[in-house]
């Protein structure tokens, strides 16, 4: 199952630690099969505030995007960003094609008892 890393990031002002750790990073995804699905984007806000940009990264499955995250590559990298920008990061598996959401609200009622 498709598994995916998002960041909600907001940058400070540009410098040549967040220069490198962007020439750097696609380097540490290649091993895990990473790949860039959202990146320096700008967001279009619907609903409510939403300070800072969004970065989607797509891997095979959980393990790989858990595995890239943890790596020593990425490890070594990491404190170029993190020192200049906030946000938070989380890993997330996706769901299969033939997903239907009104399933999960019916398997919910059920288990609420509604």
């Amino acid at each position: 199952m498709t598994a995916y890393a998002i960041a909600h990031i907001r940058p400070e002002t540009l410098n040549e630690d967040i220069l490198e750790y962007i020439e750097r990073i696609q380097s540490t995804m290649d091993p895990f099969e990473g790949r860039f699905l959202v990146h320096g984007k700008e967001v279009e806000v619907v609903e409510g505030p939403f300070p800072g940009a969004v970065v989607v990264i797509g891997f095979p499955d959980i393990e790989r995007a858990r595995a890239w995250y943890a790596s020593d590559a990425y490890r070594a990298i990491l404190p170029l960003r993190t020192r200049h920008m906030t946000g938070e990061v989380v890993l997330v598996e996706g769901v299969p094609a033939d997903y239907d959401a009104s399933k999960t609200a019916a398997r919910l009622r059920a288990e609420a008892g509604l």
